[in-house]
C-alpha cells in the first residue's frame, strides 16, 4: 500500500473534498464529489481510482467512497492546513473572503511541510490571541498589535 507518496495539488483537493462530503453526509458518491468540484464524473473516477491503489480512499464503481485511515489523516494534514491559511489571510491580513480561499486553496499545496507546520502553529497562535491581537490596519498600511482579546 503506497500512501507516502507525494500527492498532486489535485488528488490533495479530491481527499479534502471527500473529508467535507462525510462531514455532512457521512459518505460521498461520485456525483457528489464531481458537483462540489466542478468537475465530471470521469475526472473523479479517474482520481478515485489513483487514491484507493495508493490506499487513500474505499472506492468501488457505483457504490459510495469513504477515506481510510490514511486518506483521512492526509486530508485532515490538508484542511489543517487550508483553515489555518485561510483564517490568517481574513482575519490578520484583513483579505476579503474569496481572495482569501482562492489563496489558501493555491498555497495550500505549495509550501513544505516544514515550513507550513510552523506557519500553521503561527496562525493558531495568532487567532487564540493569548496576550493581544495582530491585524493589517489599511489606514496604517501595516500591522498593529492590540493587547488583550477583541471580540
Amino acid at each position: 500500500m503506497k500512501t507516502k507518496r507525494h500527492l498532486s495539488a489535485s488528488l490533495e483537493d479530491y481527499l479534502e473534498t471527500i473529508l467535507n462530503i462525510e462531514a455532512e453526509k457521512k459518505a460521498a458518491r461520485v456525483k457528489d464529489i464531481a458537483d462540489r468540484m466542478h468537475v465530471r464524473s470521469a475526472s473523479v473516477t479517474g482520481a478515485l481510482r489513483t487514491l484507493a491503489k495508493r490506499g487513500l480512499v474505499n472506492y468501488a464503481p457505483y457504490d459510495i467512497v469513504t477515506l481510510t485511515p490514511a486518506g483521512e489523516a492526509v486530508a485532515r494534514r490538508i484542511a489543517r492546513r487550508h483553515r489555518a491559511l485561510n483564517s490568517f489571510f481574513r482575519d490578520v491580513l484583513c483579505v476579503e473572503e474569496q481572495v482569501a480561499e482562492e489563496c489558501a486553496c493555491r498555497m495550500e499545496h505549495m509550501v513544505s511541510d516544514s515550513v507550513m507546520e510552523r506557519f500553521v502553529s503561527l496562525a493558531e497562535l495568532l487567532e487564540s490571541g493569548p496576550c493581544g491581537t495582530v491585524k493589517w490596519d489599511a489606514r496604517k498600511h501595516g500591522f498593529v498589535f492590540r493587547k488583550g482579546r477583541e471580540s
